[in-house]
């Protein structure tokens, strides 16, 4: 497994359980509608391939760096460094097309939605997920920007016709975890009198949110190993569009013809 250079990259490591599980139930709930060719756009840490490789005919995968594995996939996987938009392939070469977690970073946001459409085949899908902006404790420097429900509806919307909104939201062992997360949040905050999170620039703040968030992780699963460790991806589930949604999930379906 490669090395994890932030906490952005979900690892299996104990504290990064809460957002772990949530983030494998995506690969499984996408696993339930992919077939033939898939693109995945944001390989991560890898550990969605093995639940989508068995479902696809051909699955690529894309990130901006190159993993350790990368030699030791499953014969019908590919892996390509590269960053995107654009997309290094053919219009209509996709039957589907996944991404979780991803979109959030992007800066042109509309030409990477753009893009997907275009590699789409007639009919197919794209899956997406992403954080939904009303459930964050604090601003993420490593995010260019989050999203509502409304903007990423009007987003997606402007190329697919067809779009199922859902999200992911937890039980309560997920939002007892969640609400500990929240005041110790809150506790460090304070010290932010200036509110500096939200006046300095992106790049200046990556690195100390970084260590402050791994570190804040690590202290919860230090006071609380059993409840930390006890979430599992069943503890989370799909809903549709709430603002008490973790993740937004969207479906979306690229047009069978020029007259749908």
């Amino acid at each position: 497994m490669s090395k994890i250079q932030t906490a952005e990259r979900v690892s299996r490591d104990a504290s990064d359980n809460f957002v772990y599980q949530r983030s494998v139930l995506a690969y499984h709930e996408a696993a339930k509608h992919i077939s033939g060719e898939v693109l995945e756009i944001g390989t991560g840490s890898g550990y969605g391939i093995d639940i989508i490789a068995p479902h696809a005919k051909r699955f690529v995968t894309l990130d901006k760096h190159m993993p350790e594995w990368a030699h030791e996939l499953p014969d019908n996987v590919e892996f390509r460094q590269t960053s995107v938009p654009p997309l290094p392939y053919e219009s209509n070469s996709f039957d589907y097309v996944i991404t979780f977690q991803v979109i959030e970073h992007i800066q042109n946001d509309i030409e990477f939605v753009r893009e997907i459409h275009r590699v789409l085949r007639p009919g197919g899908r794209l899956i997406l997920t992403t954080p939904n902006a009303p459930m964050s404790l604090t601003r993420n420097p490593w995010h260019v920007r989050e999203y509502r429900i409304d903007e990423l509806k009007n987003l997606v919307g402007a190329f697919f016709h067809r779009m199922e909104t859902l999200c992911v939201t937890g039980n309560e062992r997920v939002m007892a975890y969640y609400e500990r997360n929240r005041a110790s949040v809150e506790k460090i905050m304070r010290w932010d009198i200036f509110d500096l999170q939200h006046h300095l620039p992106r790049w200046l703040l990556q690195w100390p949110y970084d260590i402050m968030n791994r570190r804040n992780r690590r202290k919860l699963l230090q006071a609380a190993p059993d409840a930390t460790a006890a979430i599992r991806m069943e503890d989370y589930r799909l809903e549709p569009c709430c603002e008490a949604g973790f993740d937004l999930f969207f479906i979306a379906q690229k047009a069978k013809s020029d007259e749908d």
